[in-house]
């Protein structure tokens, strides 16, 4: 044990997220169920290989048309 320890510290941040999940205990579901219904998906290889594949390839100059500056 040291003579001189410190109390640890705890920014505000995170006394303040402390507090909210002790006063809403299912906001660690909620968050989790948020994510899996926007971030948390199955993606279909296959699919994104022939979008991928199907692409057509742009132009330099895409105002142009055939490079006549129309």
């Amino acid at each position: 044990m040291r003579i001189f320890r410190r109390p640890d510290y705890e920014s505000d941040v995170s006394q303040f997220i402390g507090q909210l999940k002790s006063e809403q205990p299912n906001l660690e579901a909620q968050q989790r169920a948020g994510r899996a219904l926007l971030w948390d998906k199955q993606v279909n290889r296959q699919a994104q290989a022939e979008w991928r594949d199907a692409r057509v390839a742009q132009t330099p100059y895409v105002y142009g048309g055939n490079g006549t500056g129309h």
